[in-house]
């Protein structure tokens, strides 16, 4: 959660009146590396969920393997309004042939979804493969830009995007 480009996206996002809640998990307080198992980290996420949930809009979601969590969980009905990604791990680096995509048709709230041309772990034709399987699905391609999307125009190019989405207004 205090990944720089995570606590810069954060705070820009905050200046555009969108609320935000940042979390570790388990796995990286303890200071591994080595991510819990999928069942782990989605008890976490849905704790930290009903922990901070309001009254307005519930957009999840979150970057990289966060936004997965997120994705999944979407997917088999978690309740939330939206979804918004950044660098979603289509697939392992250099493993493009393990798509990490057989819930993403499932999801039925509106998503938007940044990811680099050059993500290492997104290659840009097979998302749009997978994209025709969906619904609701605002993809972003952030020309240039790699799996970490942190740099500052990257970062507000995202958070300029979605201030503007309509799910939020």
């Amino acid at each position: 959660m205090n990944h720089r480009g995570v606590a810069r996206l954060a705070a820009l996002l905050v200046e555009r009146g969108i609320s935000v809640a940042r979390f570790n998990f388990a796995y990286r307080e303890k200071g591994s590396r080595r991510p819990d198992p999928m069942p782990v980290l989605r008890a976490a996420y849905e704790t930290v969920v009903r922990q901070v949930r309001g009254e307005e809009k519930l957009v999840i979601g979150g970057r990289s393997m966060g936004g997965r969590v997120a994705s999944m969980m979407a997917a088999d009905g978690f309740p939330c309004d939206a979804l918004l990604l950044v660098a979603y791990p289509l697939h392992p680096a250099g493993q493009p042939e393990k798509l990490r995509d057989a819930h993403l048709a499932r999801i039925k709230v509106p998503v938007l979804c940044f990811n680099g041309t050059r993500d290492a772990l997104c290659r840009k034709d097979l998302m749009e493969r997978v994209l025709a399987r969906t619904r609701e699905w605002d993809m972003r391609w952030i020309e240039a830009a790699d799996h970490s999307l942190a740099r500052d125009d990257e970062l507000r190019q995202i958070a300029d995007a979605a201030a503007a989405w309509r799910v939020l207004q």
